[in-house]
């Protein structure tokens, strides 16, 4: 069964504010007449008014005895009933009558069987889409309500959810078996029997998450891929199969092992496991691309930290190439030995130039030694002699050279002062992943990539640097194979300059320019540019969107919900309508500020430049009464300890409910609330599952280790940290920072630390279908401080 803690059927939430009460349960004079004039005697009109506060708030009669204390106090005081009135019939027919009365007021039907028609048909509809039962209950309850009718009990939904569901899924599941060949029925279910090296199943390998970003471990992952790619075209087995179902069935295949995969039936473990089989193959693809896009930051990172190095370097650097400068004009200056050899080959040969002075060049060999008196191999040897001399004088300017570490050392070092004094680490990078030149090729190679724009001037690029793979020289050409120049425009200037080289017109700068590929190949995946075909965290995202007719649909209720149209008003929403209403907000909210700027004291606009700058808001210290308050609450504050705050804000908020199985089932855990508290408390501490079962009695490491890995997620994580912080948000003392659109520019809600720390874990770690759990331990430490507020300000408003 359902919890129904898990899902939005309404019900009475354990914290309510002094606001909601007075919002939502506060009867108007219409009301109260309307309920007087009904009822004859004190208990019924009270409980007449709490079934219709209770209908309007959540489109249901609670039982009476459901309705929270508190609320019943609250009705009872604002219509000024003796004290000790309680809510209570005594005739069945009584109370039936006057839920009659509550639907006829809201204008509400009830029609059961109506309402259950609609559910049922919202829930197979939406089941081949979605797994978990809290949604598709979910999904129902907002069609009924839609419709105008009075909610059904929690139990049919529940019970119509789970029969639906399972029949959806076994469709699903049948769809996927007969969509693969009997050898490919074999070979999968080969994986639960065949064991590896280190004597674990074949099954057991498909849930290896990846390693870290080095390349050893990205050869592993290339043979993995092959090994995946092997068993079979996933994609046509989950042909017509929504991706959060696949999501669903392979968190369930990951959840168990191969002896329980055999106990269930042929169909359904064959589609588990090729569902397995379908997102191991997508996570490959991410993983290999989120390495790529590491390693390609690191080397970017080391680029710029060899520039830093260079500038603190500078004056060393350059003395030596001053040094080195100043040593080769020696050598090529008039005194220097190039000139001396020089001088001495042109003296040496002046005699052989006077003696053939004149010498036509048809002139036979006769009339050549006539010219030089019968003596020709004299001259010749001069004229040798004086080449060696020159010769020797040039290489004495190369050895000098190849003194200070040769050419390619000389050139390197004028690469890195000018990149230092234009600023630039673009000339550093390629010297940093050449050793990885091979690998990131053999990537490129691996991987299929598209883009998801119709611009492709960077897969172009690529195109083009893997056609000159096999280059070893120093240029490349700058045109593709047909002719055409290839477009670099996407690049920075700071790029354009390094890898063009003005004096070789039509040709790159190759090792420049296949650092810059890979750097916007990186760029582009990470943004979403790019898409690796069969990934999934790197997935075309163009692919994604909702069909336009569906859009279309949904556009009007759209619009109004986010306030850009009225209701009713038919003008046609277009592109040039969204940007003149985006035009006008600017305007407004411009002239909204001018106008304040006068009477603001803490913004300062520059006259000469026009940047706006806040002052520094200095506090004037604590008031004598701040000081007495601050005393007075801590005196009333009871003691709370950090896993009783969590228990209590787990009752009142109940954040717990965010957990559960990857497949989508209800936990089968005997005690789930307990178990996820001592979870979050162990893995909130920082503290290891076996490690902490030795300091709390009656649970062990393997159950702590188990939830953690099975039952939470960053996702999850991430939800139950906003239940937390809207928890927060809804006390009314959190409103002394702002008035609910504002917040006081010397306070906040939370310390920013955590928010930075939570993001920071969410990008490093929140990868679908990639999370390695051991490395999460950084949200849960966010989630866990989050709680602290809620306790504390909980524990002190008692």
């Amino acid at each position: 069964m359902t919890s129904i803690e898990r899902t939005a059927y309404p019900r009475f939430k354990r914290l309510i504010t002094a606001h909601e009460l007075h919002l939502f349960f506060s009867p108007t004079r219409d009301e109260l007449e309307w309920a007087a004039d009904a009822t004859d005697c004190d208990e019924h009109l009270l409980a007449l008014l709490l079934m219709l506060k209770s209908y309007q708030r959540m489109g249901c009669f609670p039982a009476l005895e459901d309705v929270p204390e508190q609320v019943v106090e609250f009705v009872r005081r604002a219509v000024e009933l003796p004290e000790g009135t309680l809510p209570v019939y005594r005739a069945e027919r009584t109370a039936k009558h006057h839920r009659g009365l509550v639907r006829k007021r809201g204008g509400v039907a009830y029609d059961q069987a109506e309402a259950r028609r609609i559910a049922e048909q919202s829930i197979r509809k939406e089941a081949a889409a979605k797994n978990r039962p809290a949604d598709l209950i979910n999904i129902a309850l907002e069609k009924v309500v839609e419709a105008g009718l009075e909610l059904p009990g929690f139990s049919t939904f529940d019970k119509m959810a789970s029969k639906i569901r399972t029949e959806v899924n076994a469709s699903i599941c049948a769809g996927i078996h007969d969509r693969m060949s009997p050898l490919q029925h074999t070979e999968l279910l080969r994986l639960l029997e065949e064991r590896d090296n280190d004597g674990m199943t074949l099954f057991n390998r498909l849930k290896k998450p990846a390693k870290g970003p080095s390349w050893s471990h990205f050869k592993n992952l290339t043979r993995r891929m092959e090994w995946l790619d092997g068993l079979g075209d996933s994609a046509v087995w989950m042909d017509g199969v929504a991706a959060r179902k696949i999501t669903d069935f392979a968190g369930e295949a990951d959840a168990g092992d191969a002896p329980a995969l055999r106990d269930y039936t042929p169909v359904k473990r064959l589609a588990l496991i090729a569902c397995l089989v379908h997102k191991a193959r997508m996570r490959v693809r991410d993983d290999l691309a989120t390495m790529f896009c590491k390693r390609v930051a690191t080397k970017i990172k080391k680029a710029k930290t060899e520039l830093e190095e260079i500038r603190l370097a500078e004056r060393e650097l350059i003395e030596a190439l001053i040094g080195n400068y100043r040593t080769v004009l020696k050598d090529i200056d008039a005194d220097g030995p190039a000139q001396l050899a020089l001088a001495k080959a042109v003296e040496m040969t002046a005699e052989t130039r006077a003696a053939l002075e004149g010498l036509d060049e048809e002139a036979s060999a006769d009339e050549v030694v006539r010219r030089l008196g019968g003596k020709v191999s004299p001259a010749l040897l001069a004229f040798v002699k004086a080449l060696v001399v020159q010769a020797g004088g040039l290489a004495t300017v190369t050895k000098t050279v190849e003194g200070f570490g040769g050419f390619a050392q000389q050139y390197e070092q004028i690469e890195k002062v000018s990149a230092h004094h234009g600023n630039l680490w673009e000339p550093l990078l390629y010297g940093q992943i050449g050793r990885d030149r091979a690998v990131m090729f053999d990537l490129a190679e691996q991987l299929e990539f598209t883009a998801t724009s119709e611009d492709g001037r960077v897969l172009d690029a690529l195109a083009h640097a893997k056609r000159h793979q096999g280059a070893r020289g120093e240029y490349i050409t700058a045109f593709d194979e047909e002719g055409k120049e290839v477009d670099i425009s996407f690049a920075t200037q700071n790029w354009r300059k390094v890898v063009v080289d003005k004096t070789r017109t039509g040709q790159f700068v190759r090792k420049h320019f296949e650092a810059m590929v890979f750097t916007y190949l990186a760029e582009e995946l990470r943004c979403g540019d790019v898409a690796v075909l069969g990934s999934e965290e790197y997935a075309d995202w163009s692919q994604q969107l909702l069909a336009w007719e569906v859009v279309q649909d949904k556009l009007a209720d759209y619009l109004v919900e986010v306030g850009l149209c009225e209701a009713g008003e038919t003008t046609e929403f277009d592109a040039q309508f969204f940007r003149r209403q985006l035009e006008d907000k600017l305007r407004d909210a411009a002239a909204a500020a001018d106008a304040g700027y006068p009477d603001n004291e803490g913004l300062v606009i520059d006259p000469e430049t026009g940047i706006p700058s806040l002052k520094p808001h200095r506090a004037e210290g604590l008031t004598p009464s701040a000081k007495r308050l601050e005393q007075e609450i801590k005196a009333r504050m009871l003691e709370r300890t950090l896993i009783g705050i969590l228990s209590r804000t787990a009752y009142w908020v109940e954040w717990w409910r965010r957990f559960g199985p990857a497949s989508g089932n209800e936990p089968k855990l005997d005690d789930p609330f307990g178990r996820y508290i001592i979870t979050t408390f162990v893995k909130g501490t920082n503290m290891g599952p076996y490690e902490a079962a030795r300091h709390i009695p009656g649970v062990s490491g393997h159950e702590l280790s188990y939830t953690a890995n099975r039952h939470f997620s960053i996702v999850l994580l991430n939800e139950a940290i906003a239940d937390l912080v809207n928890a927060h948000a809804r006390l009314d003392i959190s409103q002394a920072w702002g008035d609910g659109t504002t917040v006081a520019a010397d306070g906040t809600h939370m310390d920013t630390y955590l928010d930075n720390l939570l993001a920071e874990a969410s990008v490093r770690y929140g990868k679908p279908g990639g999370i390695a759990y051991h490395h999460i331990s950084d949200t849960y430490i966010a989630l866990f401080t989050h709680f602290i507020p809620c306790g504390v300000w909980e524990a002190g408003c008692e």
